[in-house]
């Protein structure tokens, strides 16, 4: 299991399309295949500031996601809106404090 990352800064204008967007691709994205968490988080500061924040089961898993028609279509649709190319990093859980 790993989880991936996602900052995109989006022009503000564009923030309401882009939740409303999220809002309908979330539970699609959550329940693909390898898929086990996701989550969307706003900057405190800057409002133009988003992370998604996913767990995969296996590299393979993300990799069918991103090749999938869903990815396809998400992204057509998100990929214009930023202000800045998105960052991504796939990072392993090293330790977890409760």
């Amino acid at each position: 299991m790993f989880t991936r990352i996602v900052k995109m800064e989006f022009e503000v204008e564009n923030i309401p399309a882009f939740l409303a967007n999220f809002e309908v691709v979330k539970s699609k994205i959550r329940n693909f295949p390898g898929c086990l968490f996701l989550e969307l988080y706003r900057d405190k500061k800057e409002e133009a500031i988003f992370f998604t924040y996913s767990r995969w089961e296996t590299e393979n898993d993300l990799e069918n996601y991103r090749h999938s028609e869903l990815f396809k279509d998400v992204w057509a649709t998100t990929k214009p809106m930023f202000r800045s190319k998105a960052q991504a990093w796939s990072v392993d859980t090293i330790h977890t404090l409760t």
